[in-house]
């Protein structure tokens, strides 16, 4: 079964050099339209180039979604990428949907789907020996995309993955 990812797993992963971690992890990513079009592949913006080297290659897959209903009813709370990439997960029964926000993954939750976000991505990469330094990789997110860690959840990943 396929695993499905809204813009902003895809977008921090490639500007910090770790994109690669999710077809590792994963296989084939299929992504939804909008989020192709959030990305903004066309401009030459930090993580554009390694995102659309992974299209090249398969390993991100644009597919289509098919409930238009459903993704109007879940734009009530959520951005585009996030309402179409939850919608994508339901249709393709998907094990799991990559998501950061948290009303995203608390919506997701609800109905049913598996969620991960970009610190499960790198916890699991530290445990399978695929990345050095968690500390590190975190502190990137931080600085070069503006990824938000609450100090107690930074500790938390990093004990959790033999940092601490």
């Amino acid at each position: 079964m396929p695993v499905v990812s809204n813009t902003s797993p895809l977008l921090n992963l490639a500007i910090i050099d770790r994109l690669s971690l999710l077809h590792q992890q994963f296989g084939v990513i299929w992504v939804p339209p909008v989020v192709i079009k959030e990305l903004r592949l066309e401009e030459d913006l930090p993580g554009s180039h390694a995102v659309r080297e992974a299209i090249e290659e398969g390993r991100l897959q644009v597919k289509a979604v098919e409930d238009d209903a459903l993704v109007k009813v879940l734009q009530r709370d959520l951005d585009d990428g996030e309402a179409e990439a939850i919608a994508l997960a339901l249709q393709a029964e998907a094990d799991r949907v990559l998501l950061d926000e948290r009303e995203g993954r608390r919506i997701a939750k609800s109905l049913g789907l598996k969620v991960t976000g970009v610190l499960g991505v790198l916890l699991r990469s530290k445990r399978e020996g695929r990345l050095m330094c968690l500390r590190e990789t975190m502190e990137q997110l931080q600085t070069q995309c503006g990824f938000r860690i609450g100090s107690a959840l930074f500790a938390d990943i990093l004990q959790k993955g033999g940092e601490a």
